[in-house]
């Protein structure tokens, strides 16, 4: 009897430890398929961004880099924190990843900081001018140096104030809301003035605003002194949109944005990028270089007039006042539908 306990506890016994090494086992099959680890870095949570994201990853699967098969990708976001963005980027330096996909310009800056020394290529997303002298991303559009390049969602603003020309004709006064500590903002101020100059509006109200809670305060000072109110592809704006648009509406204030989702969260109407297609082309220059190119070498990626899309919301400018004219409905590529999204 005690022979055959023996016999039957060895059998167990062998039988847990062939189970246990069949998971080991599978647990090291699933290590040695990831041949790439990919650390994405926002400055803030906000629907644009988080498209770039999403473009960035749909795009590099369908080129063969497959989250869980052969990718592991490090989503972090500052949530608007410049020391937050530095952290991230250090810390994916020292978890050694094969490319960093920055999305905005201080978390590009971030990173090229903590890459310095390295051999890790970052490739950013939604950066307006990465030649601006304040960040400095790269040396040129074309010729972009120190393993870095990607696309920039810079727009020529001129096309914008005459949308809302069009959208509220005879308007003298615009107001601006934007982050002064946003390199790419104050540039699209500059770019806005000399538009609004060219096209015979007499003034542009500035309103800044360091954070998303600063964006109320900012919207207010702007009642009773401009006749619309534009944003430019601000983060810290974006991300505080809905206060903007609380305010904008209570005071009869058209109020336009340059990212179509914007309009989706209560704009009247953006000539604006798709966000997403911003990470779809990241993507594809992200996979050239972990197909052996240098970043350096890739041209940054910008747009033209053609890749604009005109997106409206009519129960939004009812909301402020106005009535959209039918030409415009008629020249806009999505007429977003209120009651559809209840």
């Amino acid at each position: 009897m005690k022979k055959e306990l023996v016999i039957l506890l060895g059998a167990i016994c062998l039988v847990v430890v062939l189970s246990l090494s069949t998971v080991l086992i599978g647990c090291d099959d699933d290590e040695e398929t990831i041949e790439y680890k990919i650390g994405i870095t926002k400055i803030v949570t906000h629907p644009a961004l988080d498209a770039n994201e999403q473009g960035f990853i749909d795009r590099m699967a369908e080129l063969g880099f497959v989250e869980g098969e052969n990718v592991e990708y490090l989503r972090e976001s500052a949530e608007g924190e410049t020391t937050i963005a530095n952290t991230i980027a250090q810390m994916f330096v020292d978890e050694e990843v094969d490319l960093i996909h920055s999305i905005a310009t201080p978390t590009s800056l971030a990173a090229l900081n903590a890459v310095e020394g390295t051999n890790i290529p970052v490739i950013f997303g939604s950066v307006t001018d990465p030649t601006n002298p304040e960040s400095q991303l790269v040396d040129s559009w074309d010729h972009p140096g120190n393993n870095v390049s990607g696309v920039s969602d810079w727009l020529d603003i001129s096309h914008h104030l005459e949308m809302i020309l069009t959208v509220v004709p005879g308007i003298e006064n615009i107001g601006v809301v934007y982050n002064a500590g946003e390199p790419n903002s104050v540039s699209q101020v500059d770019q806005l003035k000399a538009a609004a100059l060219d096209l015979g509006l007499s003034e542009v109200v500035e309103a800044t605003a360091d954070s998303s809670a600063a964006v109320i305060t900012a919207a207010q000072s702007l009642v009773g002194r401009v006749d619309a109110v534009w944003v430019g592809t601000d983060n810290t704006v974006v991300s505080g949109f809905e206060a903007l648009v609380k305010v904008c509406e209570d005071n009869d204030i058209p109020l336009f944005a340059s990212d179509t989702d914007s309009v989706i969260r209560g704009a009247i109407a953006a000539l604006g990028l798709d966000y997403y297609n911003v990470g779809v082309l990241s993507a594809d220059i992200a996979a050239r270089v972990l197909n052996g190119e240098t970043a350096g070498d890739i041209p940054v990626k910008t747009f033209t007039m053609e890749d604009l899309s005109l997106y409206v919301n009519p129960a939004a400018a009812e909301r402020m006042g106005i009535t959209i004219p039918q030409d415009v409905l008629d020249s806009a590529e999505v007429i977003v539908d209120e009651t559809a999204e209840e």
